[in-house]
């Protein structure tokens, strides 16, 4: 799964990965979690064009009678996007993409978990496939949210966990943004576990743990007698 995150890029390095200007200031974060405002990017289909904006971590279907349903809906298994209610008809119309500059993961070390911080072995920002969702409530509200993709763990990310976000290249950007592509036999097969060389992970400071704490400390490499 995919439950905490950090995106600690300049705007300039966004851009120039995702090749498009932020149009506002972002601040650095270090411990992003559910129910959050999260930047990402999508294509709507009246405009066909690119554009950044902010949306709340936990998907709510448009059909939801209750906005509480995103809190269980943070992540989206890629093997059954096509068929789940709550997913099938973003997959066609609404993708995302949701830049990190890294993603936390948890290994049982005895009785505690340790934290740990898996990024880019070389420093690239990752683009983590999502979905987004338009929903209105009774009483007028409206909320735009999202759900990040996972996949089957790669090798870096097995021995913490089973599942992993879905990591895309910089080549299929324009793919699984693009509205004119609907059917889900193009979109499915693009999700991937991300290859094994381009990965680390290393442990981290328990203080992630509370979504309180947001600082560098936190992606700082720490020393554990079990380590990977």
């Amino acid at each position: 799964m995919c439950g905490r995150f950090a995106l600690y890029a300049s705007s300039d390095r966004l851009a120039e990965q995702f090749r498009l200007p932020l149009p506002f200031q972002i601040a650095p974060r270090y411990n992003i979690a559910p129910s959050q405002p999260v930047l990402a990017m999508r294509v709507l289909r009246e405009t066909s064009a690119r554009e950044w904006t902010h949306l709340q971590w936990g998907l709510v279907p448009r059909w939801a009678q209750d906005a509480r349903v995103g809190q269980r809906m943070i992540n989206a298994r890629a093997e059954t996007l096509a068929e789940k209610p709550a997913f099938r008809n973003a997959l066609r119309y609404r993708r995302c993409l949701i830049p990190a500059d890294g993603f936390y993961e948890w290994k049982k070390l005895g009785k505690v978990k340790q934290p740990y911080f898996v990024r880019h072995r070389e420093g690239k920002l990752l683009a983590l496939a999502g979905l987004w969702e338009h929903w209105q409530g009774t009483d007028g509200s409206e909320l735009q949210t999202c759900t990040i993709i996972t996949t089957e763990a790669n090798a870096v990310v097995r021995p913490l966990h089973d599942r992993m976000a879905v990591i895309l290249p910089e080549e299929l950007y324009d793919l699984w943004l693009d509205p004119a592509v609907q059917l889900p036999e193009r979109l499915l097969p693009l999700l991937r576990p991300a290859p094994d060389k381009e990965l680390i992970a290393y442990p981290v400071s328990p203080r992630v743990n509370n979504p309180a704490n947001d600082d560098p400390g936190l992606i700082e490499p720490i020393a554990i007698k079990n380590s990977l």
